[in-house]
């Protein structure tokens, strides 16, 4: 299927690892030139060498970190100087917590809603006006399935995820005008990095067996039985940048294996 996306420019937050990257393949793949946005310079530069594998695009690398106002301003900075606008993006950054609310200190909270809300904020604030230059594009912005079904051991995640949802919604009425399509994405299990690491943490006093942690949490929470594969997840990404997608605005996609237990 022909997704009509060769010479789109898309900006990739956590573009080095995970999903991002993941979604970086599967646009790069289809013809999109890509900016992978993150804050390791070396995960970076790894992450081009491996989009670059596999397709004949350009592709850009910005390294700061989106949970601040300067360096938001660098990655649209690049990307205007690079491609002189973008047509997808896609904000992904973002990462699990773990603390209690009788315990989490107010920094902590501040930081995930600049990482979570703030991030995707600027981003599109950034953005969108090239955008509009540019006679439209898309915005998709990476929540999670906690967003709604929240897990107990992270509550500032679940709900700063929770806002970014709410935060897709407005910015799909206020965008659309401008030819510029918003939605957002809960996954459920996604065996990502940050998921390996936040099984080891759980498990690091019990054991340290984050595998079997990995197996039993999935079994008990996913009817599918297991975690997805990040390309999983990114292929939905894919198609919602896509034409053929073209009538999909402000909603809330739940890709997670049967995990949702609502309607």
């Amino acid at each position: 299927m022909d997704m009509g996306l060769q010479n789109k420019v898309a900006v990739i937050t956590g573009g080095s690892v995970g999903i991002g990257l993941a979604v970086a393949k599967g646009l790069a793949a289809e013809g999109s030139h890509v900016v992978l946005v993150a804050r390791d310079a070396g995960r970076l530069d790894a992450a081009r060498s491996e989009v670059a594998a596999g397709a004949k695009v350009k592709i850009a690398t910005v390294a700061c970190d989106v949970a601040t106002a300067e360096g938001c301003a660098i990655a649209i900075a690049a990307v205007q100087k690079e491609f002189g606008g973008a047509d997808i993006l896609i904000n992904n950054a973002g990462t699990g917590s773990n603390e209690t609310i009788m315990e989490a200190p107010d920094s902590k909270w501040q930081y995930y809603w600049d990482l979570h809300v703030m991030a995707a904020t600027r981003m599109a604030r950034g953005l969108v006006p090239m955008m509009k230059h540019r006679g439209g594009g898309v915005i998709l912005n990476n929540a999670s399935i906690c967003a709604s079904q929240p897990l107990w051991y992270e509550p500032i995640y679940n709900v700063t995820k929770a806002a970014l949802v709410m935060l897709s919604k407005t910015m799909a009425t206020e965008f659309i005008n401008d030819g510029i399509r918003v939605n957002a994405i809960n996954p459920g299990f996604v065996l990502t990095p940050d998921w390996i690491k936040t099984a080891k943490q759980l498990t690091a006093d019990s054991g340290g067996d984050w595998q079997d942690y990995i197996a039993q949490l999935a079994k008990e929470n996913a009817p599918i039985g297991r975690f997805s594969s990040p390309e999983e997840i990114a292929n939905f990404f894919v198609f919602l940048c896509s034409a053929r997608a073209s009538y999909s605005v402000g909603s809330t996609y739940f890709v997670d294996g049967g995990m949702l237990k609502t309607i």
